[in-house]
């Protein structure tokens, strides 16, 4: 099967989202947001034979102008697999340009989430949504309003976690997050970004390696889960 991975140059790593849809028989095509203008080579056939997006996270906010044109480009891919009914999975910044492209809002949080936070189940979801409980990575500061037609899954106090529209599914959190995917995270900018909201680095990542075999499991049983009862792509 054939995924799509949307992403950004200096953060194309699908981590443990990643290695559970390897192991499940996807092979992946890189869609680089900074090289959006080639786009048009890789999709000559729209997605044909695309079995799902996978759109990753972004130091970006789908609203700022210095990134309309990469923005308007996905935003184009994502409506185009809602339309013909091809299975997305956004994770944080892509949880926000999927609920832009299907007409929802994305606007700045009241409060940040940054590290391993507590989300739970909304009153709309199913107990089968169960999976999108527990605790898991986050890093945001920007939060969705999703659009109609979306069953909203999950959430915390801050913000909404989770939401499904038709066979696709957005995440607010980070299930791919690895240890090495917090700890590039957390370098150079990063590192100023968690001082400034008062993290202490050194403690995330005692809590991120303390964390990252359970989360690591979770995560397979999310992307199952997914497969199975979101997206329809298991038999």
């Amino acid at each position: 099967m054939r995924a799509l991975m949307i992403a950004n140059a200096t953060d194309a790593d699908a981590g443990f989202v990643g290695h559970a849809l390897r192991e499940r028989g996807f092979a992946f095509t890189e869609l680089i947001r900074e090289q959006h203008e080639g786009w048009s080579s890789l999709l000559s056939g729209g997605l044909e034979g695309v079995d799902m997006v996978l759109s990753l996270g972004s130091s970006w906010s789908v609203y700022w102008q210095a990134n309309s044109g990469p923005v308007a480009a996905e935003t184009a891919v994502l409506r185009q697999a809602l339309e013909t009914n091809v299975p997305v999975l956004g994770i944080c910044f892509g949880a926000q340009i999927l609920a832009h492209a299907a007409g929802g809002a994305v606007r700045r949080a009241t409060e940040h989430e940054i590290g391993w936070c507590d989300v739970r189940l909304a009153r709309e979801a199913s107990h089968d949504a169960s999976p999108l409980a527990g605790k898991w990575m986050q890093w945001h500061y920007d939060c969705v309003e999703v659009p109609s037609g979306a069953t909203t899954l999950a959430e915390s106090d801050r913000a909404v976690q989770a939401f499904r529209l038709g066979s696709s599914l957005a995440v607010q959190f980070h299930p791919e997050a690895t240890e090495s995917i917090v700890a590039r995270w957390s370098s150079g900018e990063g590192r100023g970004e968690l001082a400034d909201v008062g993290v202490d680095y050194d403690s995330l990542m005692v809590e991120t390696r303390a964390a990252a075999a359970d989360a690591e499991e979770r995560c397979q049983i999310l992307v199952d889960w997914f497969l199975r009862s979101v997206a329809n792509l298991t038999s």
